[in-house]
C-alpha cells in the first residue's frame, strides 16, 4: 500500500500541474495562489487512502481527491472574506492581496473548477460521487450559515453546535473518504462507514480545536491562546458550560462571555475559572474521546487491519496533532 508521502505526492503534482488558462489574470492567478499555499491536504489524502483500502492503484481516485481539496480552498477563501482575515497559512489572504471583489469571484469559480475535477471521477460511480459531491457543497454552506446566525443568539444548544459543525467541517472529510472507497471498489456499504468513521472524526477533531484554543500553547498552536473566548466565539466549552451550570447563573455567563471590555489575559483566565468550577474541560475532553473512539470503531469494521492500517495511523497523528 502507499505511504502517506506518496499519496500527498501525488495530490501535490496534480495541483501543480493544473491547467489553468492565463487570462483573465485576476481570475486564475489567486486560484493559483491559494492553491499554492499549502496545508496537509488531509482531506484529498483521506480520498486517496480509502481508495486505497480497496485498490493498489489510486490514479482514478486522484483528480476527484483534488476536486475535493479545491472546492475546501474555496470555502477558506469566501470565509477569509466574511471574516475580514489578513493572513491564511501566514500569508496574506486573497481578499488583502487583491481585494473582496477578485476573492468573491475567484471562489466563485473555484466551485466549478471543482467540480470538473470531481466529474473525472470513473463513469460507473460518477453519478453517485457528484451527488456526494453536490450534497456536500450545500451542507457545508449551510454549516456556515448556521455558525454566523449562532453569532447573534443565545437560544443555541450543544446539540445546536454539533450539528453546525457537522456540516461546516466534518461532512467535508467523510465525503472524501466515501468517494475514494466508491473509485477503489468498494461495497455502498463499506463506503458508508468510512463517511460515518469521517463524521465521527471531523466532529472530534473540531471539538479539539476549541481544547487546544483554551489549553493549549502560542508554540503549539501557532497562535495566542484563548482567541476563541475573546472573540466571543460560541465554541464546545460555551455551550457545555450553558448545559452543566445552574440555570439561574447561565445568564451571568453569557453576558460575561459576550463581554467585550475584558483585556485578553483577564477574560481568558476568568473563562478558564468558570470551566473549572464546573469541570467544562474535563467533560470537553471525554466528548472529544468518545467521538474519536467511535470513529476508530467504525474503522475496525472495514476491510482488513492491515488495509485499514495506514487510514488509522494517519487519524491517529491528526489527532494527537502530529505532523
Amino acid at each position: 500500500m502507499k505511504t502517506f508521502n506518496d499519496l500527498r505526492a501525488l495530490i501535490e503534482d496534480e495541483i501543480k500541474n493544473m491547467a489553468l488558462p492565463d487570462e483573465p489574470k485576476n481570475f486564475y492567478e489567486p486560484i493559483r495562489y491559494i492553491l499554492s499555499l499549502g496545508g496537509k491536504r488531509l482531506r484529498p489524502v483521506f480520498a486517496l487512502m480509502a481508495c486505497n483500502i480497496y485498490n493498489d492503484d489510486v490514479s482514478a481516485a486522484v483528480k476527484p481527491a483534488v476536486g475535493m481539496e479545491i472546492f475546501h480552498n474555496f470555502t477558506l477563501l469566501h470565509d477569509d472574506i466574511m471574516d475580514n482575515s489578513k493572513l491564511r497559512r501566514k500569508k496574506p489572504t486573497v481578499n488583502a492581496k487583491w481585494n473582496d471583489n477578485v476573492a468573491i469571484l475567484s471562489g466563485d469559480g473555484m466551485m466549478y473548477v471543482a467540480s470538473q475535477y470531481v466529474f473525472a471521477a470513473p463513469v460507473e460511480v460518477r453519478a453517485e460521487v457528484m451527488e456526494l459531491y453536490h450534497k456536500t457543497a450545500i451542507e457545508v454552506c449551510e454549516g456556515q450559515q448556521f455558525d454566523m446566525d449562532f453569532e447573534t443568539s443565545d437560544d443555541v444548544s450543544l446539540a445546536d453546535y454539533i450539528k453546525m459543525i457537522t456540516l461546516k467541517t466534518a461532512v467535508l472529510p467523510a465525503a472524501c473518504l466515501k468517494i475514494g472507497a466508491l473509485i477503489g471498489g468498494a461495497s455502498s456499504d463499506e463506503a458508508q462507514k468510512l463517511y460515518d468513521a469521517g463524521i465521527s472524526f471531523g466532529i472530534a477533531f473540531q471539538m479539539q480545536d476549541d481544547y487546544l484554543d483554551m489549553y493549549s500553547t502560542p508554540e503549539v498552536l501557532g497562535k495566542p491562546v484563548g482567541g476563541d473566548v475573546n472573540e466571543c466565539k460560541k465554541t464546545v466549552f460555551y455551550h457545555k458550560m450553558t448545559e452543566l451550570m445552574p440555570k439561574d447563573r447561565v445568564g451571568e455567563w453569557q453576558r460575561f462571555y459576550s463581554n467585550k471590555d475584558y483585556g485578553f489575559e483577564e477574560k481568558l483566565q476568568t473563562a478558564r475559572g468558570y470551566f473549572a468550577e464546573y469541570k467544562v474541560d474535563e467533560a470537553v475532553q471525554k466528548m472529544v474521546e468518545e467521538y474519536y473512539g467511535e470513529a476508530f470503531r467504525t474503522l475496525d469494521t472495514v476491510a482488513t487491519p492491515d488495509r485499514i492500517a495506514p487510514l488509522k495511523t494517519f487519524m491517529e497523528k491528526l489527532r494527537v496533532r502530529i505532523d
